[in-house]
């Protein structure tokens, strides 16, 4: 059994959410106009039209218009604007 098969396995068995024990981001999206991203590992890049955020399974880069942060700590990163696409490379 690999760890992350263990990981989540423990996951279930402790009724822990999954996303905290496998150190997975949370992505949480309102409509078009707010996301939020816990679990990430920094932020790469901040632009009115993108922004980039490193997570432990690749990078995210957000794209829109009037892109905003509205608030970053090291738990989580939050968006506002008009998000038009998302992406993630690994």
């Amino acid at each position: 059994m690999g760890v992350e098969n263990f990981k989540e396995r423990f996951a279930e068995i402790a009724e822990l959410p999954k996303d905290i024990v496998m150190d997975s981001p949370k992505v949480t999206i309102i409509g078009n106009i707010q996301l939020s991203i816990e679990n990430h590992r920094g932020l790469i890049e901040y632009g009115r039209d993108k922004i980039r955020v490193n997570t432990s399974i690749g990078i995210y880069k957000i794209t829109g218009q009037d892109l905003i942060i509205k608030s970053i700590s090291i738990e989580e990163i939050v968006m506002t604007g008009r998000i038009d696409n998302i992406d993630i490379s690994c």
